[in-house]
């Protein structure tokens, strides 16, 4: 689990980026220090509103609509159990996501294969 990306993790690889500490961060934005170290620290969930996240999103520079974008709400509905929004407005994926899932359990898919059927995802 170490290397996996999660909502902290990633939210503290964009603020490191901006160059700011965490108290510097929060200080611009008005946040709590001490939440902010939690949720990066994955010591706490990540919020589910779409108006924080939101306010968190635009703090830490992610242009709306990028991979960025995405990659942070995806990561805080993850973190709740919870599939993306951007997956379940598209009904025909959602249509075909127990087949996906059963074909997984059933094929007892390792990390490797797993990357395997990704990077042949994103070639089409």
């Amino acid at each position: 689990m170490s290397g996996e990306v999660t909502f902290g993790r990633f939210f503290k690889q964009l603020r490191v980026k901006q160059g700011k500490t965490l108290r510097e961060f929060c200080a611009e934005h008005g946040f709590d220090p001490g939440n902010l170290s939690k949720l990066e620290r994955d010591r706490q969930s990540p919020p589910q509103s779409r108006t924080k996240l939101e306010e968190y999103a635009n703090a830490l520079g992610i242009q709306e609509g990028s991979d960025d974008w995405y990659e942070f709400f995806d990561l805080a509905a993850l973190a709740a159990g919870r599939i993306p929004s951007s997956v379940l407005s598209d009904e025909e994926v959602v249509a075909r996501l127990p087949l996906v899932f059963r074909t997984l359990r059933k094929q007892q898919v390792d990390g490797d294969r797993l990357d395997e059927l990704i990077e042949l995802i994103r070639r089409i």
